[in-house]
């Protein structure tokens, strides 16, 4: 393993993204679509947040039910994504390294970081990234 690879070699470029006038049903929806856990939420390039498929499941057991009503429409209309999501993200630059980020990863309480560059997002890296990063090497 290179000890100074920067996290710009292992992250995600294509981005999904949800801006913070979306609603949680569409949060939903791109959880599920794109089989991610974790969206950043922006404002025009800048990051001002992070939903994490967690968050939703907080407000709403809907996907634990096999009720066959939208519940999960219902609660998703009482929230707002900035009300959903958190806001001190801690986010690090595509020149960080592979190391510094699981050093990152591994002492806190999430699994994803966004990449961000001039206050522009340009990435994220998630733990499953770093596994995969990892695992290429044996």
């Amino acid at each position: 393993m290179r000890a100074l690879t920067p996290v710009s070699e292992i992250m995600t470029k294509n981005i999904i993204a949800l801006d913070r006038t979306d609603d949680l049903t569409r949060a939903e929806a791109l959880f599920k679509k794109h089989h991610i856990r974790h969206i950043p939420v922006v404002q025009e390039e800048s990051i001002i947040g992070m939903l994490s498929f967690t968050d939703l499941l907080k407000i709403s057991f809907a996907d634990a039910t096999e009720d066959d009503r939208d519940v999960g429409a219902v609660v998703y209309n009482m929230f707002t994504i900035e009300q959903a999501m958190t806001k001190n993200v801690v986010t690090v630059n595509s020149s960080t390294t592979i190391k510094e980020v699981a050093e990152i990863l591994s002492k806190e309480e999430f699994h994803a970081l966004p990449v961000v560059d001039d206050s522009i997002l340009v990435g994220m890296v998630t733990t499953t990234d770093l596994i995969k990063y990892m695992l290429k090497q044996f």
